[in-house]
């Protein structure tokens, strides 16, 4: 057995790309989306058709709308490939604005039903600041299932958690790319590989702390660097994992236990935690790298976001 089969026996295989036509080789259960990835499969001449379609059939409506049936029209494609749910994702401008996140979310799940997309097939990606937990949270009351990403500090899992998400997906790859600039010279890679990877350590964590308080927000690693830290997650509730790494998965046959385990981890003496707005912000301004990379990520996601409008108001 090839350690993606085996993967998949206790842990929920998930792709994250927005090169749908790559899906059906690795059938993972659900797909995950960003910004970054749709520029990406765009700017390939197979998905090009789909900008200009939308652009077409929208012309004259408000970017920001043009840019919504585009993402949905990725999802729904999305959709015909796998069995479960695919991930799309509120523009990472309005991260820290709870009322126009909701408002988008629901606008993206009215263009899904319009498609005749169920919206428990769909999950609605939010940075995790603060404002996008709270958004989160009322969307979840409302029955909209969210996704909160870039994530990288345990209170921002924890603020997840209470707001009785969905989904969060913490940032294994981001985390090690982090503690690797930060630590220079003095880096050891094969001592900070594995179970021992800063990302992974991260996940495993939260993941703890969940099924010790019984908290079911799934939690997805996303955002890996490489094979090993995906092994040393096994076990996880969800993986979201890109093609060449599946691929790597694919045509490896050593053998793959689980690594992570949710009775271990109800029996870990681990204090339950919890954070208000105040007390969320300040735990998060301790935290550097997470402050760092959380800005980064949106700052990212953003310059991708004004790159696809260039491109449709080209198209």
């Amino acid at each position: 057995m090839n350690q993606l089969d085996a993967l998949k026996q206790f842990t929920t295989v998930v792709a994250d790309t927005g090169d749908f036509k790559q899906l059906a080789q690795f059938q993972p259960q659900d797909a995950t989306t960003n910004p970054s990835l749709i520029l990406k499969a765009v700017q390939k001449p197979e998905y090009l058709p789909l900008l200009t379609q939308a652009v077409a059939e929208h012309r004259g409506e408000p970017l920001d709308v043009v840019m919504d049936h585009l993402l949905v029209r990725f999802g729904c494609e999305i959709l015909k490939t796998i069995p479960g749910r695919v991930s799309t994702e509120v523009d990472a401008r309005l991260s820290f604005d709870t009322a126009a996140s909701t408002a988008r979310a629901r606008r993206l799940i009215s263009l899904y039903a319009a498609q005749g997309i169920a919206r428990d097939r769909v999950l609605i990606k939010i940075a995790a600041t603060w404002e996008g937990i709270q958004a989160a949270a009322e969307l979840e009351r409302e029955g909209i299932h969210t996704n909160l990403t870039l994530l990288f500090a345990f209170c921002q899992a924890v603020a997840c958690g209470q707001a009785q998400v969905q989904l969060i997906s913490p940032f294994v790859g981001r985390i090690y790319d982090w503690h690797k600039k930060s630590a220079g010279a003095a880096w050891d890679e094969s001592a900070q590989s594995g179970a021992n990877d800063p990302g992974v350590c991260s996940v495993r964590a939260i993941f703890n702390h969940y099924k010790k308080h019984g908290i079911t927000t799934e939690v997805m690693g996303a955002s890996f660097r490489n094979v090993g830290q995906i092994t040393a997650l096994a076990g996880c509730d969800l993986l979201t994992i890109s093609p060449d790494l599946l691929a790597q998965l694919a045509a490896t046959e050593t053998p793959l236990g689980p690594a992570l385990d949710a009775q271990t981890a109800q029996a870990l003496d681990l204090p339950a935690v919890a954070y208000n707005e105040a007390s969320f912000r300040l735990a998060l301004n301790e935290d550097a790298m997470a402050t760092e990379k959380l800005s980064e990520g949106i700052r990212a996601f953003c310059a991708d976001a004004v790159k696809l409008e260039v491109l449709m108001q080209k198209a």
